[in-house]
């Protein structure tokens, strides 16, 4: 099952580690640093292992979750 929503970011740019903290797909920053690492997270469909990489609004996050796939949008 897939969903999909919006989480709003204050700035221009939030790095992908936080968003998903701030998106509430990891719980802790080790959280998101496995996921990340253990391959489970896509930005715009790609693959990414760059906890670093830079998010803009627009960009969509998806995280292979146990219990299915989890899709939110920069806004």
């Amino acid at each position: 099952m897939s969903t999909a929503n919006e989480v709003p970011i204050s700035d221009d740019m939030i790095r992908l580690g936080q968003f998903l903290k701030l998106a509430g797909l990891a719980e802790s920053g080790t959280h998101a640093r496995d996921l990340v690492a253990d391959g489970e997270v896509r930005v715009n469909d790609e693959p990414e292992t760059r906890r670093g990489r830079q998010l803009v609004r627009g960009d969509r996050v998806t995280v292979a979750l146990p219990e299915g796939d989890e899709s939110v949008t920069v806004a």
